[in-house]
């Protein structure tokens, strides 16, 4: 994960199959859907034959690039997730390894934005979003408490670097896992330019998503009506931004600009096709760190 100030994160198009626009990808239920034995699946999870992971990837057998997170295995690294299950509500241990080439666990990593490996959850209609910090133990067994309240359908993607060999690429890799419990899917929120946080915060978002081009993205931060000019640096910057992709869940990690602690941070990004995405807004103040969330169309205009 290169986290280079100044430059937005490039993106290469899908493969035709997936080239497709989510927009309506998710419905409501009425009723409430007995307890989950499996998580929802995911097309293209697990599939080896093209690469994933964040732009600057290169193309490999001729096939084009994907978004991180859609495949468990890439360039002969694979996610295994040891807790494939939770129950909603109660907390519990997330457990996992990398593999390595020799099929054990990587125990050697490179560290991006101060730290070896970021772990994101998300269900799988991106009402409940996580960024969580595992810590490594000697023989490479990652672990992580989380306590998700939703039951239902998820996703892990685990973001790294591995550091086992010289030009080792940056990787995310993602795995399933399933919350037990009272199902009842969830609509995904409708597009917004603002997003109340806690705590009496709002975050704003300006700029516009068009596939296939770099736009600029500035979401302003205020708390109580004051814009926040003292932003703390989290994860070696004043923002973190994650997108996912709704229906499919692609994981895209976008770069921030150059900019001082706020009002207003500054994200370049490229997104691959047409469809709703879903952006969370990683941001630190007052030593807490606060996440809003925002739904945007690709090719929508977000605000003036």
């Amino acid at each position: 994960m290169k986290f280079v100030m100044g430059t937005g994160l490039k993106i290469t198009a899908f493969a035709a199959a997936l080239a497709a626009t989510f927009g309506t990808a998710y419905g409501v239920g009425k009723g409430v859907d007995p307890i989950v034995a499996q998580p929802a699946g995911h097309a293209a999870h697990g599939e080896p034959t093209a690469k994933a992971g964040h732009g600057g990837h290169e193309e490999q057998d001729g096939a084009a690039e994907l978004p991180g997170g859609l495949q468990i295995a890439e360039g002969g690294y694979a996610l295994d997730l040891r807790t494939p299950r939770l129950e909603a509500g109660r907390a519990a241990e997330i457990r996992f390894a990398v593999t390595g080439h020799d099929g054990r666990p990587v125990t050697a990593f490179k560290s991006e934005h101060g730290k070896e490996l970021h772990l994101v959850v998300a269900s799988d209609d991106l009402a409940v979003y996580r960024h969580l910090h595992p810590v490594r133990a000697a023989d490479g067994t990652w672990s992580v408490p989380a306590e998700l309240p939703e039951a239902g359908g998820y996703r892990v993607f685990a973001d790294f670097t591995p550091g086992d060999t010289k030009d080792a690429k940056n990787l995310v890799l993602g795995a399933d896992l399933a919350v037990s419990g009272a199902y009842a899917p969830k609509e995904l929120p409708a597009p917004t330019a603002t997003a109340p946080v806690e705590d009496g915060y709002t975050v704003s978002l300006a700029g516009d998503l068009t596939p296939g081009r770099t736009a600029e993205l500035k979401l302003s931060v205020t708390k109580e009506g004051r814009p926040v000019t003292d932003l703390e640096p989290y994860l070696g910057a004043y923002g973190h931004l994650v997108a996912l992709r709704a229906g499919d869940l692609a994981y895209l990690h976008v770069h921030p600009n150059e900019g001082g602690p706020g009002p207003v941070v500054s994200f370049g990004a490229t997104v691959p096709s047409a469809g709703t995405y879903r952006l969370f807004l990683d941001f630190q103040h007052g030593g807490k760190v606060r996440t809003a969330g925002f739904t945007v169309a690709a090719g929508g205009h977000l605000a003036a």
